[in-house]
């Protein structure tokens, strides 16, 4: 019994339960895409009965039932359960909340990613073993261009031990697994910049990154997943929250009953229905009716602790590594992917060195006998056998073996000039191709960076946007601090706190302590700290963020990434982009204001025009409109401005205007604004903000020209500061002043900022850039950058 229990054991964690830590797949995963590879069904094939594939990988190579094979196969296909799928099903294929169609009825293929999972087999790569009756051999384990075990994460249950491993974003795995071949001894601190956190197909937000380091950190951890919801407006009287991402494997069809049975219960109160909306179109979409008086937020909350919209994901990174089961990190997991990439390379190189060695040999032999045909001729004419021939051969022209069989399998039309041309150019082209693989086998160093190449070329052909949004805000409490806050629901605090926009487009908040707002820069400057947009407002206000295409959108800073006010780094906060579900890329988030301020919200367009927005009559949906763009306006910047503030324009051809707020009359929400700047032909506004009266003294102006013949943020260019006091007033709608004289070469700015000093610089990437000391005269030149700048804000806690 005890033989029984040890071989059935190691039958299931060696053969069926637990991935290989190279290629990140189990036995049958590894057979099923090696069957169909071998079956020729690629993705411009056309799609093959799923039951023949079944058959195929059961007859052959995979001794079980069929259901667990047909089951593997699903699984792969779903696009739902891994980040990138490796089999094109057509078909019923099935559902979060349903199974799929019996495999007679759906059709499949590989997908284009498995491709690079099954590539090079024919060039000696892996070693191949034996089949369940020793009749064929299949890999032990696949070439794997792509780290499927973290970005398609895996599950299973062994004996005595399990797996559970979260799916992560190719393009970051691929750019940490890059740094690590590139920096050997990078820790885990620096790996997490490229991998932040995990990435679900169905997206969501992940609450809570203590769990992920520590799994990170030794292989075990848990967090909290969360579903993105929003607040909307469903008819004019009614708010609703929609739903549209779930966490990882939740299907709606769960939530939904969950929150019948908590409001049968009386657990749940405040909602009114449930209306699930999803369809292929539109994807995800459950819309949660709000009763008459209830807040939505709270109710959410209540939510987010009693039904799957907020769950828990347990990582246990356990995988074989040299037929061990070992739990892993994430920079363990990543070496042990690298090393084998690293292996696989150096024997296709391998490989591919010997065959052009030896293709190079009969080359060289067929180049003496045409060289020398007539006597060939001859010899082999003189010959008794094709034995005597072989042997004449190799004694008059010095030739081997192979080189003799060779000639003497020559056929006549190969005799003709053109043909030695040919095999001349082929010898050049073969004792190249030997030279560059014999330089790539003599050092690691070679093989180390064309495997970093190859996972960038995988990166940019198969790799997707991140899904997940990752935060630190606090989690639902669970246990005896649920019930407490059950009761108080409704009533959650309201603290007084700070949204900080960052130029580079990052959003969180500071919160009050003791009831004081104070927030501290960082003790050195660290990326993403120049700041865009401020706004003291408090946690369960609804606020509204401004946008390139002149919509205000509204907004909870409630979820927002909660930054410590001793020491605020922005880096730590989340893409405003992603935090407000923008569609369009090319939209962009200028400002942070109120909704309940008296003090009117002020844009200005890259086409000159000025508009002050009426407070108090906001409309009451998700987004409006702020301004009535004309053609292809768009809004370039926005703030707060009272009627002693000053407005300032910065244009493309460098000029400087600036004038009283009062001259601008508040407009209604639908207005299209008044003239603010005079343009000169091919011009327009790259730059428009409001400066305070307190602020006018201490204020400067940074702008940063580019070349003529230069795409803008390739080149450094050059730049000036100056004091804002230089500059003179003028009326509304005229041309302003000069603000920067161009060097040779320049045509325009490529960058302007007005605000008060110092002004900090940043580049694309959030990097910090080092700006020319301030006090240059209001028209000089600018003086040549180091580096180029992406942006630039005020100070963190100015």
């Amino acid at each position: 019994m005890q033989g029984s229990f040890l071989e059935y054991a190691y039958s299931v964690i060696y053969s069926r339960a637990l991935p290989d830590a190279r290629d990140g797949l189990k036995p049958v995963q590894r057979r099923i895409l090696y069957q169909m590879s071998e079956m020729g069904l690629r993705p411009d094939r056309g799609h093959v009965k799923s039951a023949r594939v079944v058959g195929e990988v059961m007859g052959k190579l995979h001794p079980h039932g069929d259901t667990a094979i047909y089951d593997a196969l699903v699984r792969m296909a779903q696009a739902f359960t891994l980040r990138v799928p490796f089999i094109d099903g057509h078909g019923n294929f099935g559902s979060l909340d349903d199974g799929p169609a019996a495999p007679r009825y759906t059709e499949a293929r590989l997908a284009a990613a498995a491709l690079a999972m099954t590539a090079d087999l024919d060039e000696d790569v892996v070693d191949f073993v034996p089949n369940y009756d020793n009749q064929l051999t299949q890999p032990d384990v696949l070439p794997a261009a792509i780290p499927a075990l973290l970005v398609n994460g895996a599950s299973g249950i062994a004996v005595g031990m399990a797996t559970n491993m979260a799916p992560h974003n190719l393009i970051e795995v691929v750019a940490a697994a890059r740094h690590l071949i590139e920096n050997p001894s990078a820790e885990l601190d620096e790996l997490m910049e490229f991998v932040p956190g995990p990435d679900f197909p169905s997206g969501g937000t992940i609450v809570g990154l203590a769990g992920v380091r520590d799994a990170y950190a030794n292989g075990r951890g848990s967090f909290k997943t969360r579903a993105r919801v929003s607040v909307e407006s469903i008819t004019a009287r009614k708010t609703g929250l929609v739903v549209t991402e779930l966490p990882y494997l939740v299907g709606p069809e769960k939530v939904i009953e969950k929150i019948k049975d908590g409001v049968n219960a009386k657990k749940i109160t405040g909602i009114s229905d449930v209306t699930d909306l999803t369809d292929r179109t539109n994807g995800l979409r459950l819309v949660i009716g709000i009763k008459t008086g209830f807040n939505p937020d709270a109710v959410l909350e209540q939510l987010y602790r009693l039904t799957p919209l907020e769950d828990s994901f347990n990582i246990n990174n356990v995988a074989l590594v040299d037929g061990q089961p070992q739990t892993l990190g994430l920079r363990e997991l990543l070496l042990v992917f690298i090393g084998h990439r690293i292996r696989v390379v150096t024997r296709r190189s391998q490989y591919r060195l010997a065959r052009r060695r030896e293709r190079l040999h009969l080359v060289e032999g067929l180049l003496v006998a045409i060289l020398d045909i007539d006597e060939v001729i001859q010899v082999i004419r003189a010959s008794d056998d094709s034995e005597q021939a072989r042997t004449k051969l190799q004694d008059v022209f010095d030739l081997s073996q192979l080189q003799a069989e060779y000639i003497l399998e020559l056929r006549l039309r190969r005799l003709t000039k053109f043909s030695r041309i040919e095999l001349e150019a082929e010898r050049d082209a073969l004792l190249a191709e030997i030279a560059t693989l014999e330089e790539l086998l003599s050092s690691e160093r070679n093989i180390r960076a064309l495997v970093s190449r190859e996972l960038g070329e995988v990166s940019e052909k198969h790799g997707t946007p991140r899904r997940t949004l990752l935060t630190e805000a606090r989690a639902t409490p669970t246990g005896a601090a649920a019930k407490r806050a059950a009761a108080a629901s409704l009533e959650l605090a309201d603290t007084a706190c700070r949204v900080l926009l960052s130029a580079t487009g990052r959003v969180a908040r500071v919160d009050a302590t003791e009831g004081e707002l104070v927030v501290t820069p960082p003790a050195r400057r660290s990326k993403h700290d120049a700041i865009l947009s401020t706004l003291d407002t408090t946690s369960r206000s609804e606020i509204g963020a401004v946008t390139s295409r002149g919509r205000l959108i509204r907004f909870s800073p409630l979820e927002l990434p909660v930054l410590p006010g001793n020491s605020v780094q922005l880096g730590a906060g989340v893409r405003v982009h992603d935090y407000l579900a923008l569609a369009d890329r090319a939209e962009r988030v200028l400002a942070i204001v109120s909704l309940t301020s008296e003090t009117p919200i002020v844009v200005g367009t890259r086409d000159g025009v000025v508009k002050r927005v009426a407070p108090g009559a906001y409309p009451n949906r998700p987004d409006f409109e702020v301004i009535a763009l004309k053609g292809s306006d768009e809004v370039v910047g926005a703030t707060s401005a009272a009627d002693d503030d000053e407005l300032v324009f910065t244009t493309s051809d460098a000029q400087l205007l600036h004038f009283s707020a009062s001259s601008v009359r508040p407009q209604g929400t639908t207005a299209g604004g008044m003239a603010g700047i005079k343009l000169g032909a091919g011009n327009r506004v790259i730059h428009f903000t409001a400066l305070t009266p307190a602020e006018l003294e201490e204020s400067v102006v940074v702008t940063i020209a580019a070349g003529a013949d230069t795409l803008l943020g390739t080149e450094p260019g050059s730049g000036k500061v100056s004091s804002f006091a230089e500059f003179p007033g003028k009326g509304r709608a005229t041309g302003g002043v000069r603000a920067q004289r161009f060097l040779k070469g320049e045509s325009e700015l490529a960058l302007a900022w007005v605000g008060p000093a110092p002004a900090h610089a940043v580049g694309i990437d959030g990097s910090v850039r080092a700006l020319p000391e301030a006090g240059a005269k209001r028209d000089a030149s600018g003086v040549i950058l180091d580096a180029v700048v992406g942006a630039v804000g005020r100070r963190i806690g100015g």
